[in-house]
């Protein structure tokens, strides 16, 4: 088999299509794509997905991807959320340089659009209530019932329509419906509404509309205004491609096609914006960012790496049918690049102190540690050590069990980077019978690098010099829903899998004193704890590190099974 063909079959059926059309020189060969928000929040896993897919098949071909803001519902929208989804698309990796269009844009024309519409005698004024105008459609066992306006004049048509524009009627008196096919099996062509009254102050046009087109009117001639060539969507927008493909039809303007894949569901994450909404201002979550959301804003913060996102979109795949992927699989992927990409640091999560009975009193000393042994170029920077260490709680016990390789009474162990001590007495709160503090002997011999001691440790222990330490707030995360699919249980609230523990604070962890200077954002692998990131608030003087994900890979492990 020649390497082409191997090539051929590993595209996926976009890519199909893609190369299909450019090999009959369909548009000239041209390649252009959008990708189209709604700016009514922040995007999220889904949009990453839509963005990674629309980007990377234009580029892939040569061609070009248009960023244009779905703003037709001014109840909705914001510049707040327009300016957070351009921030997002950049910061994944991706830039639309000057084709930066909003479906507000094309008002004007998208009135005469339909003002076309209606003189082709394929579009009429409806006086019907929203509730006559739902029992009309019919079911999907039965056919719909044509509206009692229906087959008003051409001209009286024209004359509603512009008094809609002018803002002679009341907002919901009138809408202006496409004549389409009442007893069509698509629910979608039973006269779907195009336009309805709205008065409502737009965030680019203010107040000089007062009328709206529907998603199903503004989109596709949106698209064939920009010339799009490829219209890349999600599945559940494969019902409303007929009306798409219809109204194009009828005005006989660009034909751009609508293309359908799987959108993307990740376990334990939901992707509704109504339903992230509502956590937000029901304050289950400090906001759109919060790093516990499926949010990107979110994910950035947590300390989520863009190339690892469009990694996991890439590795999800592009497919024709809805599936669930597992967030093991996106942890894998944060956990694959930070790995090449963190500094080792030591930081102590929950101390013990230990005092080293031999080391000189007040001395201290520099020792080197290399910052990411899966990359020399790294380097490496100098601990501080002194008498006074924190080491983990856990990593002590009075009376261990066999294979505890880690500190107690007589045992030895290796500090990182550093000595080896070995434990001969303990200190206790005399009330509680808690160890307060470890009276240790380390071997100067015994230096990592170069030890000539002679003297055998199983166990290695992280820790930091109790003179030099910073303290920091740190906050750990779990996965902000209980059940893997939130919002598929059709008799229960997505907000019952709510979970409460889903972040804990630690408001003061002890770390080197190199991360006191750590930028918002910068991650780091705090040694057998996990990988961690500086909150977008932290500071030299208040440091505050998230979370970004554990050590343990069940992912990995799994796909050995």
């Amino acid at each position: 088999m020649s390497t082409g063909m191997k090539e051929k079959e590993s595209l996926n059926f976009i890519e199909q299509i893609v190369e299909e059309d450019m090999a009959s020189g369909k548009h000239g060969g041209r390649v252009l794509t959008r990708f189209p928000p709604e700016p009514n929040g922040y995007l999220h896993i889904g949009h990453a997905k839509a963005i990674v897919v629309n980007f990377g098949i234009a580029q892939k071909y040569g061609g070009k991807t248009n960023l244009r803001f779905d703003d037709t519902n001014p109840v909705t929208e914001d510049t707040e959320y327009v300016e957070s989804i351009k921030r997002d698309i950049r910061w994944l990796g991706f830039d639309w340089e000057d084709r930066e269009f909003f479906a507000s844009d094309y008002f004007g024309q998208l009135y005469d659009f339909a003002v076309d519409l209606i003189k082709k005698g394929l579009a009429y004024v409806d006086d019907s209530s929203a509730e006559q105008i739902a029992a009309m459609k019919g079911t999907t066992m039965s056919p719909g019932e044509d509206s009692p306006f229906r087959n008003r004049p051409v001209a009286e048509n024209l004359q509603l329509f512009e008094g809609m524009r002018k803002g002679e009627f009341e907002e919901g008196a009138r809408v202006l419906r496409a004549k389409g096919d009442m007893s069509s099996p698509n629910m979608h062509m039973r006269d779907p509404i195009m336009y309805r009254i709205k008065y409502a102050h737009h965030h680019r046009t203010g107040d000089a509309w007062c009328i709206y087109p529907m998603y199903d009117f503004a989109h596709g001639q949106s698209d064939s205004i920009e010339g799009i060539t490829h219209s890349l969507c999600s599945l559940e927008f494969t019902h409303h491609r007929p009306l798409y493909d219809w109204f194009i039809e009828k005005l006989d303007i660009f034909p751009s096609r609508q293309i359908e894949f799987a959108r993307m569901n990740v376990s334990y994450m939901i992707t509704s914006k109504r339903k992230l909404l509502k956590l937000v201002r029901e304050q289950f979550v400090s906001g759109w960012d919060d790093p516990r959301m499926p949010t990107i804003a979110g994910m950035r913060r947590r300390g989520f790496p863009p190339s690892a996102i469009r990694a996991f979109c890439e590795r999800a795949g592009v497919a024709k049918r809805d599936n669930l992927i597992e967030i093991e699989l996106l942890e894998f992927c944060v956990r694959e690049e930070l790995n090449q990409i963190c500094s080792r640091v030591m930081a102590v999560l929950d101390p013990l102190k230990v005092v080293i009975t031999n080391y000189p009193e007040g001395q201290s000393e520099w020792l080197e540690a290399i910052n990411n042994p899966e990359d020399e170029s790294m380097g490496s920077r100098q601990l501080p050590f002194s008498g006074e260490l924190y080491i983990e709680r856990e990593d002590f016990m009075e009376n261990p069990p066999k294979k505890f390789f880690r500190l107690a009474p007589g045992a030895n162990v290796r500090l990182k980077n550093a000595y080896i001590i070995t434990c001969d007495s303990v200190e206790k709160d005399p009330d509680t019978g808690e160890v307060t503090t470890l009276y240790c002997r380390y071997y100067p011999n015994s230096k990592s690098g170069e030890d000539t001691s002679g003297i055998n440790a199983k166990g290695t222990l992280h820790w930091v010099s109790v003179p030099h330490a910073i303290g920091a707030e740190i906050r750990l995360y779990d996965r902000l829903f209980t059940d893997p699919e939130p919002d598929g249980h059709e008799d229960r609230d997505f907000l019952e899998f709510v979970n409460p523990g889903s972040l804990e604070v630690i408001p003061q962890a002890w770390l080197e004193p190199g991360l006191r200077d750590a930028a918002p954002g910068e991650r780091f692998q705090f040694m057998r704890k996990g990988y961690f990131c500086a909150d977008a608030e932290s500071t030299p003087e208040k440091p505050i590190f998230n979370q970004t994900i554990s050590l343990k890979d069940s992912w990995a492990k799994a796909q050995q099974k």
